[in-house]
């Protein structure tokens, strides 16, 4: 499996958001120790240091379902800024929890209420690092 990589700046945010939810309770324990468990076994690194094409946040990216071979693209944002109608997803979904952090190529497994299925990361649109926007 392909170690996981993120930003500093990512992984400090994720981290103050996860304790901001837990205490309007809009993320459950589960999902919080879930979230924190990947964040926990990435690599951390500078903003500049993150390849182009590893999922970060803010990232625009395109993913294929392997048992299906529907593809979908979406943008990973914090919580205060998701948003259905923009295909703006938060990380706190689990579908942008199994993505984080992962490269373009990678194939993913994630649970879904029909059972567990398969993604690959096809593409990544737009990654903020890559375009010189560290900060974001």
């Amino acid at each position: 499996m392909t170690k996981l990589i993120l930003n500093n700046l990512d992984y400090l945010r994720i981290q103050k958001s996860i304790e901001e939810a837990k205490k309007i309770r809009s993320i459950s324990q589960g999902e919080a120790e879930s979230l924190m468990k990947e964040l926990n076994s990435a690599e951390i690194v500078e903003p500049e240091k993150i390849p182009s094409n590893v999922v970060t946040m803010n990232s625009e990216v395109k993913i294929s379902f392997l048992d299906t071979g529907k593809q979908i693209q979406f943008k990973i944002v914090y919580p205060r800024e998701a948003t259905f109608k923009e295909n703006k997803i938060s990380i706190f979904s689990p579908i942008a929890t199994a993505l984080i952090g992962y490269q373009v190529g990678d194939e993913v497994e994630w649970i879904v209420p029909a059972g567990l299925t398969r993604i690959r990361i096809d593409d990544i649109v737009y990654q903020p690092e890559a375009s010189g926007d560290y900060n974001l």
